[in-house]
């Protein structure tokens, strides 16, 4: 379903959260600076510094269990951001109650989405599982540019997953092994000792190799024998005259004994396995049954980020072919349009300069566009687009 510009405020409900503080910001319907067609439009937050917090809720609650869960959406930080997010939630039915006030609190099942502060720049892929919220241990880098970008997250029944970016693949593998869902299968026996008689010195002193006798009678310092008592040095006024002393060129340091390898030498002691008691396989990591809202929870020190052509679905092929429709065959007269524009504005700060120096001397949330359901006959496949 295609919002119309002058609906789009009915379909999505900006929160409560932060009001009271006077630091909650807003949201504006626009195409910003620069974009493929005029006619396509998102949402905007403003002004800067601000908390932003905005969702929607689905027509249906959306079950992917035994279908792939597709989230995907574009964003275009054409402000240039430097510290903010830039991702979207995915909220349970059971959050309704605190819809209202959305914000930071309320609990999701899916963050995705980039986020940058300074030199850090990563894209979020978090999941709710059994209250905890999960970070990736990859690392997945963002676009960083002024440009739309389309961000999508496959994940799989076969507990497997994919983030592309504008339609490319940039990361993939398995929920198992990229985030901390289970326990792990084998853990240390906590009643195994080390034995006593396990030897962890990989060499030993060399008991062949005997200090030379004498070694520590060699001072390090000795009196300089071409030191003379000066003429004028009086033993009954300035007392018994005494060389200065010099290193001893005989002195060889402390005495090191060689080492040798230990025949004994058994390696680091480690305890060995045992399963897991606390270890209960789950085969529906991938499985969120009642997926209702979508939603911005974001901080931004530079506002000026637009989201749109949300899409919510388990058809990732189609996810593909609605990437390329709303984002593909825009994306060049995008570019070309913030080349032009960035480059009237270079010359109006040159001008500007100028004058100083004189004067010194599977239902997408697209949010333009006519009303109008798609319906896909003889198909299963489930797709909400905002």
């Amino acid at each position: 379903m295609h919002i119309r510009a002058d609906k789009w405020t009915e379909r999505w409900t900006k929160s409560t959260w932060k009001q009271d503080e006077g630091t909650a910001g807003d949201w504006i319907h626009t195409a910003g600076k620069w974009y493929g067609n005029a006619d396509n439009k998102g949402i905007q937050t403003t002004p800067d510094s601000r908390f932003f917090a905005i969702s929607s809720e689905m027509k249906e609650k959306f079950d992917n269990k035994d279908k792939d869960l597709v989230l995907q959406f574009t964003v275009k930080h054409e402000q240039g951001l430097k510290c903010g997010g830039g991702y979207i939630k995915l909220l349970p039915e059971s959050s309704k109650d605190q819809m209202e006030a959305f914000g930071g609190d309320t609990p999701y099942s899916i963050m995705f989405g980039p986020d940058v502060c300074g030199s850090t720049k990563k894209v979020h892929v978090i999941f709710t599982y059994k209250g905890n919220n999960l970070l990736t241990k990859k690392t997945i880098k963002p676009k960083d540019d002024k440009l739309t970008h389309v961000y999508t997250l496959v994940v799989k029944p076969s507990n497997d997953y994919q983030v592309l970016i504008d339609n490319e693949v940039v990361e993939e593998g398995s929920l198992y092994d990229d985030w901390d869902f289970l326990p792990p299968k084998m853990i240390d026996d906590p009643e195994a000792e080390k034995p006593e008689d396990w030897d962890e010195r990989p060499t030993i002193p060399d008991p062949e190799d005997k200090k030379p006798e004498g070694w520590d009678d060699i001072p390090e310092y000795i009196a300089d024998p071409d030191a003379t008592k000066p003429d004028e040095w009086d033993d009954e006024e300035d007392g018994q005259w005494e060389p200065p002393k010099r290193r001893n060129p005989e002195y060889k340091g402390e005495w090191v004994q060689k080492t040798i390898d230990n025949p004994n030498y058994k390696g680091i002691w480690k305890a060995p396995q045992i399963p897991n008691p606390e270890y209960v396989h789950d085969d529906m990591l991938y499985h969120y049954p009642d997926t209702k809202f979508v939603g911005f929870e974001l901080w931004q020190v530079e506002a000026g980020s637009i989201f749109d052509n949300i899409l919510i679905a388990d058809d990732a092929e189609y996810a593909k072919s609605f990437a390329k429709e709303t984002w593909g065959d825009l994306k060049e007269a995008e570019e070309a349009m913030m080349k032009e524009a960035t480059k009237d504005d270079s010359a109006a700060t040159d001008d500007d300069d100028e004058d100083d120096e004189e004067d010194e001397d599977e239902e997408d949330y697209d949010f333009d566009g006519e009303e109008e359901e798609e319906v896909d006959e003889g198909s299963d496949h489930m797709r909400d687009e905002l």
